[in-house]
């Protein structure tokens, strides 16, 4: 979702310059870009040094974008820096290029917020019964007390198949944290045929046939992760796909939560 938003806004930024070109003659885009590449590619870095342990492993990692890994607030500020160098000397461009950046900007803040405002803050674990695979019932609020990762899932959903060893290391790794993945809308077969041929052994994987999970937390696209902390208030959202990476940053804020 970050990914996306980041796409629009530069989008937008864009076209804003674009229409600065057309109508007054003044060409902001070059410089545009060049702050939305170095901002890019500075967020990047800190949030990869950040997590130097995680991404050093598999250095092609540091290039797969999806998992939403950015330190904004770094990024946003180097390309403050290189379009104020940049525009130093041609004083005629810093209207045009403020305007298309405080659109860009506007796009990227307020679809974050938005995106927070899809489930309300401190919104507790809904009493939403689940079932193992062994058929027996287990209802979600029944983890209040420590901090609890929720994990909504498909089989047929290839980032959520991706993300399936990372939550698995994240699990082992991490004993004070309960995990639950929560498959929606498949059966108790579908899903065990898929984690026997996947080899995969976890704790806490149940199905919720209905969907009720994503219905009650506004989450209709997977995967989604939800993280409650140990009074099962919700902490943090995420959608789309995690990487190790971004899991143990989403766990890190998780066990700093009062």
């Amino acid at each position: 979702m970050q990914v996306a938003i980041l796409v629009a806004s530069v989008l937008l930024a864009n076209v804003a310059a674009a229409w600065f070109h057309r109508s007054r003659g003044i060409d902001p885009g070059p410089i545009l870009w060049k702050m939305t590449l170095i901002g890019f590619a500075v967020a990047r870095l800190i949030f990869v040094l950040r997590h130097n342990d995680v991404y050093f492993k598999d250095p092609m990692s540091i290039i797969d974008f999806r998992d939403g890994g950015f330190d904004s607030l770094a990024g946003f500020a180097a390309a403050f820096v290189v379009g104020a160098e940049l525009t130093r000397r041609s004083p005629g461009l810093r209207r045009p290029l403020t305007i298309a950046t405080l659109l860009g900007s506007v796009v990227f803040f307020g679809g974050a917020l938005i995106n927070q405002a899809l489930t309300p803050a401190e919104a507790p674990i809904p009493p939403v019964e689940v079932r193992r695979l062994d058929g027996s019932t287990l209802l979600l609020s029944s983890f209040v007390g420590r901090p609890l990762v929720v994990n909504m899932w498909a089989t047929w959903c290839p980032p959520c198949r991706r993300e399936m060893p990372v939550l698995k290391s994240a699990q082992q790794a991490h004993p004070e944290i309960e995990f639950v993945l929560v498959n929606q809308g498949e059966s108790a077969e579908t899903v065990e045929r898929y984690l026997a041929a996947q080899g995969l052994q976890m704790r806490n994987i149940v199905i919720d046939p209905a969907k009720q999970l994503g219905a009650r937390t506004g989450s209709s696209g997977y995967p989604t992760t939800l993280f409650y902390d140990a009074k099962g208030r919700l902490a943090m959202r995420h959608m789309g796909e995690l990487s190790v990476a971004t899991l143990e940053d989403k766990i890190t804020q998780l066990s700093k939560a009062p």
